[in-house]
């Protein structure tokens, strides 16, 4: 038998009324002016879920650190390497002998007649090429040798006064061993090596009377970088040979930077040196000043100003008076036809210029100009821009200047 219970909904019955449509509930009323559609936001971009720039971004981000890293693990390695062979050469015996004797077998002969012939293969050929640029810079004549092509007719290089220099990390180099037997036993060799005792080095065990040049590393690139590449035994090679460059033509030479300004007048560090720096540099010499040659006629302010630009440098002399170039430029009319000893301020007397010496650095004599001029050699003197500064050498002037040109004077 079939129980039945009550059944339960939520529906809502109004008894007695008439049924009535359902009828769905009104839109929205629409507006009466319609309006362009507004960009609408996708939900993408809404969306947190999303990580792919970020890890694009930690990813470039930890490369650059492994670059940076490698980068800074390179040089660390290699300055402690120059360290260790500053170190070396403060406290070897058998190191700062080699070095002393290198630099005393180039400088035998003061340059005049011999040369430094530098030999190596590979890497260490271009060391030897780069070397070469740099002694000659600094006024040591030398050349590069190749060893194979040494062997094949280019010996005729090595003139009886030269010294070889070879350059081996392994001091074993087959190229430079058969090349060896063939030099003059006469002639210096120095062998820039990574040894530092001689019976390690074969060169030097084959020739005994070789220099030996110690450019050790402090571990092998193997260690440091894991590939045998010249990196850190090259650096100590050039590092070591340009310590040799600079001392052997600081005693050749008794200034090493005119003989490098000489031999580089090119480029950015040539205009360095062509760069004007004492005073006798931007001077007007007093022998190309014009003199006024009628002494029995005084002249005029008319005179002294065609003579003024007649004159190259603009200067003008009279007697022992001189005019400069802005003193001239500053005649008024009313004195053009004047005697000059009647117009203030045109033609300077010598007892009125203000001396300085010629190997003045320009900047110093600046310097000067802006404080209240003491000189220790001629005594207190007003100076301004007007003042005319007589550049002296020996006892003499050699040249005048108008103080006003070092005012904005800058190195």
């Amino acid at each position: 038998m079939v129980e039945h219970q009550p059944v339960h909904n939520s529906e809502v019955y109004l008894l007695g009324l008439t049924p009535r449509p359902t009828v769905p509930p009104p839109s929205p009323p629409s507006p009466s002016i319609l309006r362009d559609a507004e960009p609408s936001t996708s939900i993408d971009d809404l969306c947190l879920d999303d990580t792919e720039d970020f890890d694009d971004h930690l990813e470039a981000s930890s490369l650059t650190k492994q670059r940076i890293s490698g980068a800074i693990h390179v040089l660390n390695t290699e300055a402690t390497a120059l360290r260790s062979l500053t170190h070396l050469y403060k406290t070897d015996a058998t190191a700062a002998q080699g070095f002393d004797a290198a630099v005393g077998a180039i400088t035998r002969h003061n340059g005049e007649r011999s040369k430094l012939v530098v030999i190596g293969v590979g890497k260490s050929g271009h060391i030897a090429k780069k070397l070469v640029a740099t002694f000659n810079s600094l006024g040591v004549h030398a050349t590069f040798l190749h060893p194979t092509e040494a062997l094949h007719g280019d010996l005729g290089k090595i003139g009886k006064h030269d010294v070889v220099l070879f350059i081996t990390f392994s001091g074993k180099t087959p190229e430079l061993l058969t090349l060896l037997p063939h030099l003059d036993v006469a002639l210096p060799v120095i062998v820039l090596t990574s040894h530092t005792r001689r019976d390690e080095c074969e060169i030097v065990r084959r020739r005994q009377d070789t220099i030996l040049l110690s450019a050790p590393i402090h571990e092998s690139e193997t260690v440091s970088f894991g590939v045998s590449a010249p990196t850190t035994s090259t650096t100590v090679a050039l590092a070591l040979g340009d310590a040799l460059a600079v001392v052997v033509a600081q005693e050749l030479h008794s200034t090493v930077t005119s003989v490098f300004a000489k031999n580089h007048p090119g480029g950015a560090i040539g205009q360095a040196f062509n760069k004007p720096r004492q005073i006798r540099d931007i001077a007007v010499p007093l022998s190309e000043i014009p003199t006024w040659s009628q002494s029995s006629i005084e002249p005029c302010g008319a005179d002294i100003l065609k003579m003024g630009y007649d004159s190259p440098s603009g200067w003008v002399r009279v007697g022992d008076a001189i005019a400069s170039p802005g003193h001239i430029r500053r005649l008024n009319t009313v004195h053009i036809q004047r005697p000059v000893s009647a117009i203030p301020n045109l033609a300077i007397e010598r007892g009125e210029w203000i001396s300085i010496r010629a190997d003045t650095r320009i900047s110093q004599a600046a310097e000067w100009l802006r404080k209240p001029l003491k000189s220790p050699d001629y005594g207190e003197a007003g100076c301004n821009e007007d003042s005319i500064m007589a550049v002296v050498e020996n006892g003499e002037i050699i040249g005048v200047l108008e103080a006003g040109r070092l005012s904005d004077w800058q190195e």
